[in-house]
């Protein structure tokens, strides 16, 4: 069992669907179906790297391993262990002398991107990194639509600073397509989200 460090039992997300396979199969292209926007990004970061275009990785999350068993000397299974410390976010890296740090999110909503998905401590962390002259921003990806953006920090910030205000607890998809850059899939790679931090770039943000 895997615990936060509040003690919180964590629960992965689920990888099973009721929905149809066959219909949700159809919400898929260019031999990418079935996968998360996590595979997709990571894919496009090997694409990257063998190419020496970025250097981005996956964070690792630490772990403290608190109790253990030993059914064969030659296996260890691990019964119970906790999140060292709360996650920041999912990627970092360096491209073109920028530092890049970012987070990926899917939602099934067709019409909004709900600010639950997001932690006060990434929201912190986040504004750290724009603060340093770092490049912030979260890759949505609205699965139902098979639609990605990159949503600039600025922008997230924004919402979420409304909804600390009693505002609205979410951002719809019309400010996607006005205030974000939308990725369009490709073939290889996948998520070329580079040419998004150019245009977020040259537009100052």
């Amino acid at each position: 069992m895997l615990k936060y460090p509040n003690g919180k039992p964590y629960k992965p997300k689920s990888t099973t669907s009721n929905a149809n396979p066959i219909q949700e199969n159809k919400d898929f292209s260019f031999g990418n179906r079935g996968k998360t926007l996590e595979d997709e990004i990571n894919e496009t970061n090997a694409y990257y790297l063998s190419r020496q275009i970025a250097i981005i990785h996956k964070k690792p999350v630490p772990i403290q391993i608190v109790k253990v068993e030993y059914p064969k000397r030659s296996a260890a299974v691990i019964r119970e262990a906790y999140f060292r410390t709360p996650s920041t976010t999912d990627y970092n890296g360096v491209w073109n002398g920028y530092y890049i740090d970012f987070e990926a999110k899917e939602t099934e909503s067709k019409t909004s991107f709900p600010l639950k998905n997001v932690h006060e401590h990434q929201i912190t962390h986040m504004k750290n990194v724009t603060s340093q002259q770092g490049i912030a921003f979260t890759i949505v990806r609205f699965s139902k639509l098979d639609r990605y953006f990159l949503l600039p920090f600025s922008v997230l910030y924004d919402a979420w600073c409304n909804m600390k205000n009693g505002g609205r607890k979410s951002i719809p998809i019309d400010t996607f397509e006005e205030k974000s850059y939308e990725i369009i899939p490709g073939y290889n790679p996948r998520i070329d989200y580079l040419n998004a931090i150019k245009k977020l770039i040259s537009n100052g943000e």
